[in-house]
């Protein structure tokens, strides 16, 4: 199975450095110069849809509700609260039970529209945002969303959520209530434009239904939310049931017309991957996101896909592919020199592993934005980009600065001469020699060994196959097999030699790239920057891409974000597909048009008159 998790892209927790403490004030707040009171706000430009409209363009908002959803999930759970570090949670919470204060437009990079929140007021230069709750919303329990519930939100999750929400949450100043009706993030110590889409994003718990001294605690307790979905059955570790809140608030809205189209949605969970398929033959579960091109093409020649029972859909998304890769731990002293990294990316036979693997439909990653025109591979630097890099020398190489860089591709043998020869050539300047049939560190005599830490039998393969490759250089590459649980615990402590991973990307990257890559993220558990980079070039690429106004500026800068991660050699890049790949029973139907995003199942039905 190619390396990729999921299929549709919400926006990731987004993070910055840590600010200054805060204060809270509830009650009557003082007069404050404001701007016109919007339904929608943008990253950059201005949202596409008016106040008013009746539903999304990609969904189908005469589609009809009821049935049941059943969601096959390979892996296990042993928490329902997702906006923690501890446990490994399902993360459907977010969105089917639990609402933020606005709503992604999936047919735009990154505008959000009103949901809990009615309108967003903001100034020019985005050094507060005021959100008006809409007057009828309401948490499942029937009790309204207030003020005091926001303000509430902000600090649990500043306080005691991932680190992801401390980080970026505590950029606020100050947060108050403001009337009846809003509330008011002072945000002028921030300096960061994306800060009120960051909080218009903010899930939004129930604060009394919540216990603060006890959140960070796994439960099988689902949070209390306002969501279109509640949890009414919980099997530990195998299986999960939301059901329609039938007194759900929001049901008329525009940004919901269309959607949540099922009265039940069921999650299964499955251990293995081969019982993992073979159950969706069965049709004990609806929908299966492919990501194996092997059984893409060979594993569907069945009767319910000649019959037409089982549908395969192709599905093209405007999305870059993010980046796919074995990641090295650079803490490790074995990965701290980027020649060695660089060295092992070469030894890699990408040609051997998608033809016998994945019958040539891989494309091999290669940055970090792939596919889209955020993406710096094979595309030479403009002046904008040229200007952000200069006070860095040296950092990318030339051939990454002018595009002709690509990824290191074997000849397909498996045993390519040339590759070998440039990969020891690079290992003896790191101070390395081959002795008999081991690499060895000339100093220490220490042997090459390292362990890449897997979790599933599909990574696993891929990882001896890698190891192959590697041994021939005298490297031993030894795969671990974990349990999800205790994968996602060493995963998120940094205690790995090598794992696999896909960082999701998106056409409006923001702070989160700080969480995967900042260097105050390094040493902060549960963060995605699971290389350890630390580099004031990464640092400074992603504060110009925070500050950028125009979109070209903001593109530039990606794109010089782009280079330096490429020039780090931090991961082994893999592959990703060019479509999405759905198989689902003929009784799921979706839209007709896709958003730039990609498949939404939030948007998919039951047929009412399919057996």
């Amino acid at each position: 199975m190619l390396p990729l998790f999921g299929f549709t892209v919400r926006l990731l927790l987004r993070v910055l450095p840590l600010a200054a403490p805060l204060a809270v004030v509830l009650g009557t707040a003082p007069a404050y110069p404001t701007t016109v009171e919007r339904h929608a706000i943008a990253m950059h430009g201005e949202p596409a849809l008016p106040a008013g409209f009746s539903h999304f363009p990609y969904v189908n908002a005469a589609a009809p509700k009821g049935g049941r959803l059943v969601n096959g999930v390979l892996g296990t759970f042993d928490s329902l609260n997702p906006f923690i570090v501890m446990g490994l949670a399902l993360p459907d919470i977010r969105g089917y039970v639990v609402e933020s204060l606005m709503t992604r437009g999936y047919d735009e990079p990154f505008t959000l529209y009103g949901l809990l929140a009615r309108t967003i007021t903001t100034d020019d230069a985005r050094s507060f945002a005021t959100f008006t709750l809409d007057p009828n919303a309401r948490f499942s329990d029937g009790t309204p969303v207030t003020p005091e519930d926001v303000i509430f939100s902000w600090e649990l999750l500043r306080d005691h959520g991932r680190p992801s929400h401390r980080t970026y949450y505590s950029k606020v100043t100050k947060a108050e209530k403001v009337g009846d009706r809003g509330v008011r993030f002072d945000l002028s110590a921030a300096d960061d434009r994306e800060l009120p889409l960051i909080l218009a994003l903010m899930p939004i718990l129930a604060k009394h239904a919540t216990d603060a001294a006890t959140f960070e605690q796994t439960s099988f307790t689902s949070p209390l939310g306002s969501g279109p979905y509640v949890v009414t059955e919980v099997n530990p570790g195998e299986r999960v049931l939301l059901k329609r809140n039938p007194d759900y608030w929001g049901r008329d809205l525009g940004v919901n017309k269309g959607q949540w189209n099922f009265d039940e949605i069921r999650y299964d969970f499955y251990r293995d991957g081969a019982s993992y398929f073979e159950a969706f033959k069965r049709g004990l579960y609806d929908v299966r996101i492919e990501t194996d091109p092997a059984r893409w093409e060979t594993g569907y020649d069945i009767p319910a896909v000649r019959e037409k029972r089982i549908i395969k859909d192709t599905v093209a998304t405007g999305e870059p592919a993010g980046m796919s890769g074995f990641v090295f731990n650079t803490r490790r002293a074995l990965f701290a020199d980027p020649r060695v990294r660089r060295a092992l990316g070469m030894l890699f036979d990408f040609t051997w592993v998608n033809r016998n693997f994945y019958f040539g439909d891989g494309v091999r990653t290669a940055g970090y934005f792939d596919g889209s025109e955020l993406s710096a591979y094979h595309r030479p630097a403009d002046a904008r980009e040229r200007a952000l890099l200069a006070p860095f020398p040296g950092v990318v190489p030339h051939d990454i600065l002018e595009g002709t860089w690509s990824p290191s591709r074997a000849d397909g043998t498996g045993r390519d001469r040339s590759a070998l020869r440039n990969a020891l050539a690079l290992l003896g300047q790191a101070g390395w020699r081959l002795s008999g049939t081991h690499l060895v560190n000339r100093k220490s005599g220490e042997r090459f060994a390292f362990e890449i830490l897997v979790t599933t039998r599909e990574q696993e393969r891929l990882a001896l196959a890698y190891g192959r490759d590697l041994k021939r250089a005298g490297i031993d590459a030894s795969p671990r097999m974990v349990d999800a649980v205790q994968y996602d615990r060493r995963r998120q402590t940094f205690d790995f030699d090598m794992i696999q991973y896909h960082w999701v990307q998106s056409l409006s990257p923001g702070n989160e790239q700080s969480f995967y890559w900042g260097s105050s993220a390094a040493d902060q558990n549960g963060s995605r920057n699971y290389m350890g980079v630390k580099s004031p070039a990464i640092d400074a690429m992603i504060e110009a891409m925070l500050a950028a106004r125009e979109r070209s500026d903001f593109v530039s800068a990606v794109r010089a974000l782009d280079r330096v991660l490429m020039a780090g050699f931090y991961v082994m890049p893999l592959f990703h597909l060019p479509d999405q790949w759905v198989a689902r029973w003929s009784a799921i139907r979706r839209p007709a048009k896709t958003s730039v995003h990609g498949i939404l199942p939030e948007t998919w039905w039951r047929d009412p008159e399919a057996r």
